[in-house]
């Protein structure tokens, strides 16, 4: 019965980490969305039994990450035009309300480590507009640039959340993060160059109250700036839509 018991337990660890290799690519945009994701072939890559796999994909479609066709494997979903908005609108509320406990409190190695973040993100810009405007953005941006602008970004949101000093607060945005690709906004700003400055100037913004220890205007721009992405990813989706 224990033998048993540990077999079972292997089993849904196994499921479970399937579950979250797979959940990673979705949200790294490695695997896009309306890519089929096949039992066999990930069964192959993984080096397990279709039967792990098959149970890893279910568990995804159960989170709404995925979409299982009899017969045809699962295929990754693109989020709708409502969810966009229902997430963004949440995300901008908690945003700005990190914001605003960071500026109330934050300490001066936070506010350090909100700075670089800040000059990475903007340096990667730099090289970004700068390929785009040579290159007329044909073929894949420059890889360090790219990977540092998605750094960049993370750290300067992650930074105000940990200077926000709320635990539930920064899960609950991981939560929310965890429901969606992470390149949705890349995938809108990467088409302009001065969505991209733009994007790097609202950031500045909001270093610049957080500085000033201005709580209800850091909150403000903060929530503003993500506001502002939520149009720019719907105008996006509704174009595909057409």
């Amino acid at each position: 019965m224990v033998g048993g018991s540990a077999a079972v337990s292997d089993g849904a660890a196994l499921v479970d980490r399937l579950a979250a290799t797979i959940q990673a690519r979705v949200l790294s945009g490695e695997i896009p969305s309306g890519a089929r994701l096949r039992q066999e072939t990930l069964a192959a890559e993984f080096g397990v039994s279709r039967t792990p796999v098959r149970e890893a994909l279910r568990k995804l479609q159960a989170s709404g990450l995925v979409h299982v066709e009899p017969n045809r494997g699962a295929v990754v979903r693109g989020p709708t035009q409502r969810e966009v908005r229902e997430a963004y609108e949440v995300r901008a509320e908690l945003e700005g309300l990190a914001a605003e406990l960071a500026a109330a409190q934050i300490r001066d190695e936070e506010l350090r480590r909100l700075r670089e973040a800040q000059e990475l993100f903007r340096r990667a810009a730099t090289a970004l507009v700068a390929w785009k405007r040579s290159s007329n953005g044909e073929g894949a941006p420059p890889k360090d640039a790219h990977a540092d602008w998605i750094r960049g970004n993370d750290f300067f949101h992650l930074a105000i959340q940990e200077a926000a000093g709320n635990d539930r607060l920064r899960a609950t945005l991981a939560d929310l993060h965890g429901s969606f690709p992470r390149n949705l906004t890349w995938i809108v700003l990467g088409e302009n160059s001065w969505l991209i400055e733009q994007n790097v100037a609202q950031h500045g913004a909001i270093l610049e109250a957080i500085d000033a220890r201005d709580a209800a205007e850091a909150r403000r721009r903060m929530r503003e700036h993500v506001l502002h992405a939520c149009d720019l990813v719907l105008l996006r989706l509704e174009q595909l839509a057409v």
